[in-house]
């Protein structure tokens, strides 16, 4: 939002009252009436403008607040993985246990599949109850 409304509607509204409360001590009734008609509108936009940008400075706090906290988190995050990463590389720089037959894992074998024939498939006419709703162009 742009801060020049925010500025210039007040300074309006303000300008507005002043305007009015001299023309009601002096003897100007047609400018009094002018300004105090004009009153109401501008009080109201102000108000107005003054809730929506209350309510968007409120709503950055939020988000900053929750991309402050989702950045830590990811930060943890990412120095637990780190962490992690540096363990298994320094263990597996330590590591000179040389793998030989003796201790590499057993291979798996998948279970042998039957051969038992397939079950017989309907034919596509009997399938087909009730003729096809497409109309014809």
């Amino acid at each position: 939002m742009s801060r020049r409304p925010l500025v210039t509607v007040p300074a309006l509204t303000l300008a507005d009252l002043l305007l009015w409360h001299w023309s009601l001590t002096a003897p100007h009734t047609v400018l009094a009436i002018v300004a105090g008609l004009t009153l109401p509108p501008l009080l109201v936009a102000s108000m107005w403008l003054l809730a929506v940008a209350g309510v968007t400075a409120l709503a950055r706090g939020v988000k900053a607040s929750r991309t402050r906290a989702s950045l830590t988190r990811a930060g943890r995050a990412r120095s637990r993985y780190v962490q992690q990463a540096d363990a298994l590389n320094t263990a597996a720089q330590t590591s000179t246990t040389v793998p030989s037959h003796a201790n590499l894992p057993t291979p798996r074998y998948a279970p042998a599949r039957t051969t038992a024939p397939l079950p017989a498939q309907a034919p596509v006419a009997a399938a087909r109850e009730r003729p096809p709703r497409k109309l014809a162009a």
